[in-house]
């Protein structure tokens, strides 16, 4: 038997909500050890969600500038990566240092551990020989990574992942983008307007497959309207490269381009960190939870963020990170709901999205009501000459809307409207009756109020 050292708790992933419980147990008087193979705060700060959205700001102020013309007068636009890469590098990661982050950590009297921790026994954990035992909680929150699919000829080419994508210091002349979710598209629109000719490669019959078709709609047309070539129903069957240029073999033709990005979704990897020493099938999508995060059968042991298969978003991980503690601490607090769980595409427009689709309320059984509102026919669309839709779903036995869909200028924010709708279960008279401010984009949710047939 090996070394071992005993803490309170051992957290097995410092991502954003494996650093929150950290934090938040330390200042309650816990011994906490955590346990990160890469970057304390993990793939938001580095790589995801805070530097794409700095790219994303860029692309979007380029775009508003060439739309001077026929608003207010002319304007000239020259795009200029440099700055972009260089505000990613000293604003958002540090260049990829984490150095801030491990000393707040220590700062609290947590001690890190780096390296790749494998689940050995109950809440322990083992790191390059040593075993690391929780003697009060285990929290698992180890995150996901690219999915890489398996296509003929991909494996040793130096292909993008969305890593290196926010990383890269020039914009490639051409690029072909293997996936139509939402970090494909997102990267897509912004290398695009950034001056790359850009191809999306997407299997599916449409773009963002897991949002309302009517999203996916305006979406496409967009991308067309901007240049950028959109293949659906095009699976990605080879991929080479001659040290140039990359050659995509699809079941609707060969695309080209200088550089391809790999957006094909994210996987979580239990047997990687040893789930199955916790008695959890190791091949499953995600760790069973149940409304207060604790893994499903085992004593001590909590999870949050993307390896619990709620979805891979930072809020989502914060939002456990906070039933976690709850638990752990004795606060009182209601658990877990996920039913009005928002999620948001940050291309141009805004895909935001609340709850259920319509296929997914149909799926469930419900007896549901529809209606869709054309954005650029409100009064705030008119004037901006914005385009969109807003889209209502609705439980018509209960009076309560179960979903809802903006798409638009700033639709993720114009959604937190629906959001607070169906987590509060508001009653559809109450919606209706109420006042919309004019002009608003959300005024068109009350347009689509008017149209819902419950």
């Amino acid at each position: 038997m090996g070394m071992r050292e005993v803490v309170d708790a051992v957290v097995l992933g410092l991502g954003p909500g494996g650093e929150e419980v950290s934090g938040k147990l330390l200042e309650a008087g816990w011994s906490v050890l955590g346990i990160e193979k890469e970057l304390v705060g993990g793939e938001c700060p580095y790589w995801g969600c805070v530097p794409s959205k700095m790219m994303i700001r860029a692309a979007d102020s380029l775009a508003e500038a060439r739309r001077v013309d026929g608003l207010a007068g002319s304007a000239t636009v020259t795009p200029d990566w440099a700055p972009v890469a260089q505000r990613i590098r000293a604003e958002a990661t540090d260049s990829w240092d984490d150095t801030v982050a491990v000393d707040r950590l220590i700062g609290h009297g947590g001690r890190l551990v780096r390296g790749s921790g494998r689940i050995v026994g109950p809440r322990v954990v083992e790191v390059d020989g040593v075993e690391y035992e929780a003697s009060r909680a285990l929290i698992v929150a180890t995150g996901s990574s690219a999915a890489i699919p398996p296509i003929e000829g991909l494996a040793g080419t130096p292909y993008w992942t969305n890593r290196e994508a926010i990383a890269t210091e020039q914009v490639p002349e051409s690029l072909v983008v293997l996936g139509g979710g939402a970090i494909g598209l997102e990267l897509a629109q912004v290398f695009a307007r950034f001056g790359a000719r850009v191809t999306v490669v997407e299997a599916a019959d449409r773009l963002l497959v897991l949002e309302e078709p009517e999203a996916s709609e305006s979406i496409t047309r967009t991308f067309t309207e901007e240049g950028i070539k959109v293949l659906v129903g095009a699976k990605a069957q080879q991929a080479a490269h001659d040290g140039s240029q990359f050659t995509v073999t699809t079941t609707a033709g060969e695309v080209t381009g200088e550089q391809l990005l790999v957006a094909t979704g994210r996987r979580v990897d239990l047997a990687a960190f040893g789930a199955g020493a916790l008695g959890v099938d190791d091949t499953a999508r995600a760790l069973p939870i149940d409304e207060r995060c604790r893994v499903v059968g085992v004593d001590g042991v909590w999870a949050v963020g993307d390896v619990t298969g709620k979805g891979a978003f930072t809020h989502m991980a914060m939002y456990q990170a906070e039933l976690v503690l709850a638990d752990l601490l004795g606060h009182d607090r209601p658990w877990a709901s996920y039913a009005a769980s928002p999620r948001v595409t940050f291309t141009d427009p805004e895909v935001g999205a609340v709850g259920l689709t319509e296929v997914q309320a149909r799926a469930a059984g419900i007896s549901v009501a529809v209606a869709v509102s054309d954005l650029s026919t409100s009064a705030r669309g008119w004037l901006a000459r914005a385009t969109g839709v807003v889209k209502l779903v609705a439980d018509v036995d209960r009076g309560v809307l179960v979903g809802g869909t903006v798409v638009g200028p700033s639709g993720g924010e114009v959604m937190s409207a629906l959001a607070v709708a169906v987590a509060g279960e508001v009653p559809l008279v109450t919606l209706r009756s109420m006042i919309w401010a004019y002009p608003t984009f959300h005024r068109a949710i009350e347009d689509a109020l008017r149209e819902l047939d419950a």
